[in-house]
């Protein structure tokens, strides 16, 4: 099943397309690692395909009303500022805003929902805590903990595991790949490309607005697409623990 299909999606700036003509399409059970380097057009991407920025072509997204589309995709931004000094559970439970009616106040399946998403981030015993206490990993943990409490069938998620220790960068990518094994479709913004190669099923290289190339991990991080795009070299190479990438370089 498709969960987000892109035609020809094009984001401006001025008369300069930021985003051009991308062509996408993901389906339930995908990890997907969007990669490239800085301004290469990710986050635009993703924002120009929830309908946040202007743009030109067709985004699945955007043929849906707002309700649905906040039930159908959750959006994690890279911006991580919390304004209000809520609790951790407060917080999280906004996630479940899209299902509730005005003024309805959440159900058990909700609070099951948020319980979820907290044990998933590793941040039980956190729930009173007010959120704006917390370090900024950990902060960075209870929003990605409220995408996932709105249990929807896409998360766009921009460099989300930034910042985080290796620890929580590792189990936050293990917990979305489990989430795209149970059937859900995840596209990620990633600068980690030894993460993407391997946790995500799927890699899709930006390079100057355009998608570059698209699809498996070691036919995307090729010495060709890293020298063209990253300019750098580096070593790929698959073990029984799976893909194993290792930047080396700068090349000239």
């Amino acid at each position: 099943m498709t969960l987000l299909s892109l035609d020809r999606l094009t984001v401006r700036r001025g008369a300069c397309p930021v985003v051009d003509a991308a062509t996408l399409s993901v389906a339930a059970g995908e990890l997907v690692g969007l990669i490239g380097p800085n301004g290469a057009g990710k986050t635009t991407l993703m924002r120009g395909a929830l309908g946040l920025l202007p743009h030109e072509g067709r985004s699945s997204l955007t043929d849906l009303a707002p309700q649905a589309r906040a039930r159908h995709a959750a959006w994690l931004p890279q911006s991580r500022e919390i304004a209000w000094p809520v609790s951790v559970e407060t917080l999280v439970m906004l996630g479940r805003t899209p299902h509730l009616a005005a003024g309805q106040r959440p159900t058990d399946a909700d609070r099951a929902a948020v319980a979820r998403a907290i044990a998933t981030m590793d941040l039980a015993g956190f729930e009173t805590r007010p959120a704006t206490e917390l370090s900024g990993g950990e902060q960075a943990r209870v929003l990605i903990a409220r995408a996932l409490a709105q249990d929807t069938a896409l998360i766009l998620a921009d460099e989300p595991i930034a910042g985080l220790d290796p620890g929580h960068q590792i189990a936050t990518m293990a917990a979305f790949a489990a989430l795209a094994r149970a059937g859900k479709a995840l596209v990620v913004s990633l600068h980690d490309l030894g993460l993407a190669a391997r946790h995500c099923t799927r890699l899709v290289l930006m390079h100057k607005g355009r998608i570059h190339a698209d699809g498996p991990p070691e036919a995307v991080l090729t010495q060709d697409n890293l020298r063209a795009v990253f300019h750098i070299s580096a070593h790929l190479t698959r073990g029984p623990e799976g893909v194993i990438f290792q930047p080396l370089e700068v090349l000239p």
